[in-house]
């Protein structure tokens, strides 16, 4: 890649940038004073092709602030595209309305996925790339091209490469929302699947699991899009383990684990909690050896080669690149 300047905000994405040979800005300056943020660009971008990386992780308001600015910054500084690269895309579970409020029958409760879109689109950004989005129609919340990336290569990988019974496994789900996602994996693995029914009266509170599937003498694999404070999965675990599974694996894209999730995988009947690296996970796993995590940032730098030179990235959906 000749043209092109691919900005990182966080972490360790130095190694995509290198396989595209790609000019990472050496000269961006964020400034916080009386806790407002700015940025400067120290390099022109005049003309350039842009991405930002940026995940909703963390101090996630922290964050959307700097990736808005950013996105500005370079917007006026006449580049030719700006594209924001978000692994995991804030807020993305307030997708819709709820049916039921936390008080009263009726929710009044704000779509903010759909108020992230029209910030991003405010603020200049040309085009998103994101990975395994909470809810599909989050694309549509946009006015600009969205590419939603999937993890589904990656996990077929692992789950191949280190889990020496998984011609014997049976792929499950933690809720019926999932179904389809694991409907997905296990036809590619050739292997059955179950799902488990949840009944929630609160966010992160599960009150009642009723598991539809056999996964007696099996390894059992959860896998889902994201878990927060694990109150789901580790349930799900449990439920597992006494319906007769040898094993539970769970594999998740987005590991945000917030709250009680570190002590709740701890000590939970899980062999490994494994994650995409969407979030940065180092600080989690001094502290829970049972998380490990799928390098995903080859897929995002094949993305990004892609889409700059125009060819298609729908290769991706199936693929994992080398």
């Amino acid at each position: 890649m000749k043209k092109g300047s691919f900005c990182n905000l966080f972490w360790e994405w130095n190694r995509a940038a290198e396989s595209m040979e790609t000019l990472i800005l050496s000269s961006v300056i964020l400034v916080v004073f009386l806790m407002v943020y700015s940025v400067e660009i120290g390099e022109s971008v005049r003309g350039e092709d842009v991405y930002i990386i940026q995940s909703g992780c963390g101090e996630i308001n922290d964050n959307l602030m700097e990736l808005l600015i950013m996105i500005n910054a370079c917007k006026i500084a006449s580049s030719s595209r700006v594209t924001a690269v978000i692994p995991c895309f804030p807020y993305a579970r307030q997708d819709k309305k709820d049916k039921k409020g936390a008080v009263e029958r009726w929710s009044r409760a704000p779509i903010s996925a759909k108020l992230v879109a029209n910030m991003l689109s405010v603020a200049g950004a040309d085009h998103i790339i994101t990975m395994d989005l909470h809810a599909s129609q989050i694309q549509g919340f946009f006015d600009i091209p969205v590419d939603n990336l999937y993890a589904e290569p990656a996990v077929l990988q692992w789950i191949k490469e280190n889990i020496l019974e998984w011609k014997n496994c049976i792929i499950v789900s933690p809720d019926a929302g999932g179904a389809k996602r694991v409907t997905s994996i296990a036809d590619r693995l050739n292997v059955e699947f179950a799902l488990i029914h949840k009944e929630r009266k609160k966010a992160n509170e599960v009150d009642r699991m009723v598991l539809v599937g056999d996964v007696k003498d099996r390894v059992a694999i959860l896998v889902d899009d994201m878990a927060d404070t694990c109150g789901t999965i580790c349930h799900a675990a449990d439920k597992l383990v006494s319906a007769g599974a040898t094993k539970v694996y769970a594999i998740l894209t987005h590991g945000i684990f917030s709250g009680p999730a570190i002590s709740r995988i701890n000590n939970a009947a899980f062999e490994a909690v494994v994650v995409t690296n969407t979030i940065p996970q180092e600080e989690k796993m001094k502290h829970c050896p049972k998380i490990q995590f799928i390098d995903i940032s080859m897929i995002l730098a094949e993305a990004i080669r892609r889409t700059h030179n125009g060819e298609s990235v729908s290769y991706l959906f199936s693929h994992v690149p080398l």
